[in-house]
């Protein structure tokens, strides 16, 4: 259960954006943001925030700008914050669906490279995942990105 008042307003906005207030949810998540401290936040508010952000953007370059900003966050996460919050994920299972997110909009964007590369490091940290259902839709997300991409 997760434990942070500042995830369960990120989770909040999510639910924002899901509901179709993407611009909605963009305002609270920039709100969050400065409340954090932008880049010299904690890197578990800023991975968050930052990975689901990049959902809710219309500009790719946009998106890849936040999803860059999540994956560079998360090389300073520790499975001792993620648990502190609340959360069971390790930070190793983050990996593969932030390099899923860096493909798919390298892919949009044409650099199809970089594309790949990022579904390469996805490839190589699925083994973090588990069998359930998020580990699931990472896994199907990987394939759809790999037929896309030959």
């Amino acid at each position: 259960m997760i434990t942070d008042p500042t995830l369960t307003r990120i989770g909040e906005a999510v639910q924002r954006g899901h509901s179709g207030d993407r611009a909605g949810a963009r305002q609270v998540f920039a709100e969050i943001w400065a409340e954090i401290g932008g880049e010299r936040g904690d890197p578990l508010h800023r991975c968050t925030l930052a990975h689901s952000m990049a959902d809710v953007q219309d500009d790719v370059r946009q998106e890849l700008l936040w999803d860059e900003r999540a994956l560079a966050a998360a090389g300073q996460l520790t499975d001792a914050r993620m648990a502190e919050a609340g959360l069971t994920l390790s930070v190793a299972a983050l990996s593969p669906s932030l390099h899923l997110n860096l493909a798919e909009c390298h892919r949009k964007l044409g650099d199809l490279d970089r594309a790949r590369e990022h579904l390469r490091e996805a490839e190589a940290t699925i083994g973090a995942l588990g069998g359930d259902e998020y580990g699931q839709l990472i896994r199907q997300g990987l394939q759809q990105i790999a037929d896309r991409l030959r």
